[in-house]
């Protein structure tokens, strides 16, 4: 299988809010907008998608429509303590404060209207015990 594009989809009873959310606090703009579904992209990276749709839409089979559960998002920056402060001062609740993790990853992690988690990271070079798990390819 050959994919051509890859991004996430978050469903929710909230279109409108958690669309203008990303935009916000993300970076995000509409490419498509309508009242059930609406498809962002970033602003600063044309490959970097996500799109937001209304839970009970009837393009969604009835056994898979509902409320996102379980999903992290994961944004890579070059700068995350700039993008904590932004996010700090914007009064987004924050559930886990910027920290160094071992694993080689400088980052935080608050949530979108819906609950949906957003993890914010940087790569750092991770411990020597981390190191030697990865792969070479």
């Amino acid at each position: 299988m050959k994919c051509t594009q890859y991004y996430p989809v978050i469903q929710t009873d909230r279109v409108t809010e958690t669309a203008q959310f990303y935009c916000d606090h993300f970076a995000f703009a509409p490419v498509f907008d309508s009242d059930w579904y609406v498809h962002l992209q970033s602003a600063e990276d044309a490959s970097v998608n996500l799109a937001i749709l209304q839970q009970d839409h009837e393009t969604i089979p009835a056994v898979g429509r509902g409320c996102t559960k379980g999903l992290l998002l994961n944004f890579e920056v070059a700068d995350v303590d700039a993008v904590y402060d932004r996010i700090c001062a914007a009064g987004l609740p924050m559930l886990q404060h910027v920290q160094d993790e071992l694993s080689g990853q400088r980052h935080f992690i608050t949530h979108d209207p819906n609950g949906v988690l957003i993890d914010v990271i940087k790569p750092i070079p991770p411990s020597p015990e981390f190191l030697a798990q990865y792969t070479t390819s």
